[in-house]
Formats: C-alpha cells, structure tokens, sequence
C-alpha cells in the first residue's frame, strides 16, 4: 500500500508555485510524519500532486521535469500518483461547475491527460506504478455525448498502454464519479464501465490502463456502502486505480440547529451537492448546498421527509464537526477495511481533503498539523484491522 496526500489542498497553478508548495508544504508534512515516528527516516517519501494544465505544460518545457526528477532524488520522494480531475484553477475563484470542464467530450481534456501521463512516466517508480485520476466522463447537467467521451478514453487508454510498454511500468487512469456527475453512484459506474468495454476492440488493454478512482465521500454521499460498492466494481472486472481517502458532512435535516449548523459550510468556491434520504430510503438530489437551503426555506422541501442528507464537502479524517452535524467517517472506515481484506485489488491511496482553505474557523488548523494528523487517523485505521 503507497498512502500519499492530494497536493491540491495547496493553491498552485502554474509550475512554480506547485514547486514551491512542494518545497514548504509537502516537505513540512513529511518532515512533521518522521518526527512523531510515522514516517520512518530514510525511507522514500510518496506524493499524490496535482498538476493545472498550466502547470503541466511548464514542467514539460525545456529540462524542468529532469530539475524535478534530481530534486524527488535529492528529497528521497517520489510521485506515484496524480490528479488530473481540476483543469484550471482550483482555489481562491469560483470553482463549482468548472472543475469539470474541459470534460472528456473536449480534445483539451485528452491531451492535458497525455501531459500527466508524460510526466508521470518519467517520474513515478516502476515498483509501484503510477496513477491519474480524473473526472467521471463529464456533469450530467452538460449533456455531454457520451459516445464522444467512449472515444477518447480508449484513445487515451492506447497511449497510456505504449507509455506503459515503452518505459516498462504499470500506468492507469481512474475515472472518479461524483454527485451528478455523467456517472456517480455503483450502479451508474457498473453500466458506464459495460457500455466502455463493450465499444472498445481491445478490451484487455481498456481494462489494465483505465480504472476507478473509488472516492470514499463522494460514495458515501450516494448512500452506497462501501464494502457491497467495492464488491460489486471489483467483480465485474473494473480495476480500482486509485483510492480517495475523503469525509463527507451529514445531518438530520429535521433538526432545525442542523440545518443551522450547515449554513456555515456554504461557501462560493467548491460545488457542495447534497443527497438526501426520504423515509422510504429514497434519495433527492440537490446541484448544491445553496439549493436544499433554498427548497427548505421556502417550504419546496419538508425537513420531515428526509432521515439524513450528506453534503459534499471534504472535511479531515480525523476532525469530527461539532454536534448536531455529523461525518461520513465510518465510510472510510469500511472502504479500509475492505481494502486489507482484499490487499491485491488497489495499491495507490490518497488523503485528499482540499477544502482547507474554506472550512470554518473551529475546523481549520494550521495546513501542514492537518494534514499530518490525518495520516496519524489513517495509520491508527489500519492497525486497528
């Protein structure tokens, strides 16, 4: 198991100032893990990057990428995995909607894709592979044309799969569905994956280089739980590239103080979707916290109709809301210990909470204790198991 932490809770856009971010940041929080004696001292250090289109392009241009592959060298570090999810800019302007575009109906999607995984070869170390992760085809509110998204993933799984050969190491992309995005839950995944496979003409290849990237929030938000989700994506044939280590908000919308309580998590960056749960166990959606606020407030939606609803949006693994909002922490529980009952079906674990700069005061600490705490609740995960 390689456990890293997704870089894009640091705001970076262009080649520089991921560099920088790496620099303070990412060697901080390595730094603080060989201290407390949960990284040990001397053995290579894994990072989860993210990498903006921008960026991307930089780090191609002229020897910056082999500057990067002394200075990994020299900070005994290494890249395994990357997120190719958001484009463009990611913090500090509003995101929602945008993350998913370009989406992958867009020959700017494909080759920014190509990009990371140009890099990636190059970088990642051949024992352990190297991974991607990315959007789930598109939103469901672009009607995107779904044929064109077939297309280019099985474009971009045959240059992954001579990438692969030609550098003798094992790269796959993972798809991560997301509240209303093209596919979102188990059963949207398992049709999309049939329908991929069944276009593509050379099905071993689409099946090694293009996978699942199983998000633990955003599965945990569609009511899917983790162990019959992991179960039923693994028997049919779907590779988990990529495991997303991530908690999500809960509450009784009944409760008038919780529906308090969730107005302070809404905030103009990030899309924050909502899924919520009848009596009769099923689901209303909502495009994003702003709108449940609005149908409760306007009397659209009964908070007495719903026994729970989950909010997208990522809070520590390790820093429970204070009462009456709660997590989707034992989500992630289940999705590690599936994981340790299963330890050949994923190898690439990611901590990925990149909401820091927008939780609320009693939530935030300092960017580096956060992050090197929540490896801490990890660690203890596993060795409870």
């Amino acid at each position: 198991m390689i456990l890293g932490y997704c870089t894009n809770i640091h705001p970076a856009e262009t080649w520089p100032e991921t560099m920088d971010a790496l620099r303070t940041h990412v060697m901080g929080v390595r730094d603080r893990l060989i201290e407390t004696g949960d990284h040990p001292a001397g053995k290579p250090y894994p990072i989860g990057l993210r990498l903006s289109a921008q960026a991307a392009r930089e780090l191609l241009q002229g020897d910056a990428l082999w500057k990067f592959k002394d200075w990994l060298a020299e900070n005994d570090s290494y890249v395994f995995t990357i997120n190719g999810f958001p484009y463009g800019s990611f913090h500090g302007t509003r995101v929602k909607e945008k993350v998913f575009q370009p989406d992958w109906t867009s020959p700017e999607r494909v080759s920014y894709t190509q990009d990371l995984f140009s890099i990636l070869a190059e970088i990642a170390p051949a024992s352990g592979g190297g991974s991607v992760s990315t959007l789930p085809g598109s939103h469901k509110t672009f009607q995107a044309d779904e044929t064109a998204i077939r297309t280019n993933l099985i474009e971009i799984a045959h240059f992954i799969e001579d990438l692969s050969q030609k550098h003798q190491i094992d790269l796959h992309l993972g798809l991560e569905p997301e509240p209303l995005g093209h596919f979102e839950n188990t059963l949207e995944t398992l049709a999309f994956f049939e329908r991929l496979h069944a276009q593509a003409q050379s099905p071993v290849i689409l099946a090694n280089r293009i996978g699942l990237n199983f998000d633990s929030c955003h599965f945990a938000i569609e009511f899917d739980d983790a162990a019959p989700s992991l179960d039923a994506i693994s028997a049919a044939g779907i590779r988990l590239s990529k495991i997303h280590l991530s908690n999500a908000l809960s509450l009784n919308p009944s409760d008038p103080a919780a529906i308090q309580a969730i107005r302070h998590f809404d905030e103009p960056t990030y899309f924050h979707q909502v899924i919520a749960q009848r009596l009769d166990a099923s689901l209303a959606r909502f495009l994003d916290l702003p709108a449940f606020l609005a149908a409760v407030d306007s009397g659209e939606t009964s908070p007495a109709d719903f026994v729970e609803a989950r909010v997208h949006f990522h809070i520590p693994l390790d820093a429970q809301p204070a009462p009456p909002l709660s997590s989707t922490h034992s989500h992630v529980e289940q999705t590690l210990g599936w994981c340790l009952r299963h330890p050949t079906a994923c190898n690439h674990f990611e901590i990925e909470t990149y909401t820091w700069g927008v939780l609320p005061g009693n939530l935030q600490r300092p960017v580096v204790e956060q992050i090197a705490s929540e490896y801490r609740w990890v660690l203890k995960q596993l060795k409870s198991y």
